[in-house]
């Protein structure tokens, strides 16, 4: 049982966590079998999914505060299911929705690039955020689960029916490559995740 020492060590708000990084997976499957097979309300239950995660992300932090389990493991666990589940997820969800032109892919890449270096760039710094304290006063850029936001705009469209060549904004070339207007929303939220000089407070 050696082999699992490590899970065995894991708290309660680790599975918590892990459970986050899983509905993030899920959603990504999801969208996946939307793919192959057209079925319909797939992307509704893939943007639940995501959802789900974020509920399970802000439990995790308040399990770990009340059973005193804050720990480096668990944060590193933390910003890695976040990820998979406010970066890979809702990307996913995009090119699911139809933003599947080359232009659409880059900013699809830049947004969960974004992302990452968001979250990495908290971990290194968290301890000097804190200025002592038990936590981080305040986030500089937007938190990564902000993305939750472009993920119910997307819930919304495919509940009417606007996925597809029917995607809000349409489609335009630019170039031999084609760009939904809809995509600079991730443009938006990942250059918001990346900022230096915006300080958002953490309650």
């Amino acid at each position: 049982m050696k082999h699992f020492s490590m899970i065995r060590g894991f708290h309660l708000a680790d599975w918590i966590t892990l459970a986050n990084g899983c509905c993030g997976m899920a959603a990504v499957f999801v969208v996946m079998d939307f793919l192959q097979t057209g079925r319909n309300g797939s992307l509704l239950w893939a943007s639940g999914l995501v959802l789900a995660a974020l509920v399970f992300d802000v439990l995790d932090g308040r399990v770990a505060r009340w059973r005193h389990e804050q720990s480096a493991l668990g944060r590193e666990l933390d910003s890695l299911a976040d990820v998979i589940s406010f970066g890979v997820a809702p990307a996913a969800l995009a090119y699911g929705a139809g933003m599947q032109g080359v232009w659409d892919c880059l900013v699809l890449l830049y947004f969960v690039a974004c992302g990452v270096s968001r979250l990495a760039r908290y971990n290194v710094t968290a301890e000097a955020l804190s200025e002592g304290a038990d936590k981080v006063k305040y986030f500089e850029g937007t938190p990564i689960p902000t993305s939750v936001v472009i993920v119910l705009l997307l819930a919304a469209a495919q509940w009417q029916g606007r996925t597809g060549e029917a995607l809000w904004g349409g489609a335009i070339a630019l170039g031999p490559w084609t760009l939904h207007p809809l995509a600079l929303l991730y443009v938006l939220s990942g250059s918001l995740m990346i900022s230096k000089t915006l300080r958002i407070p953490k309650f």
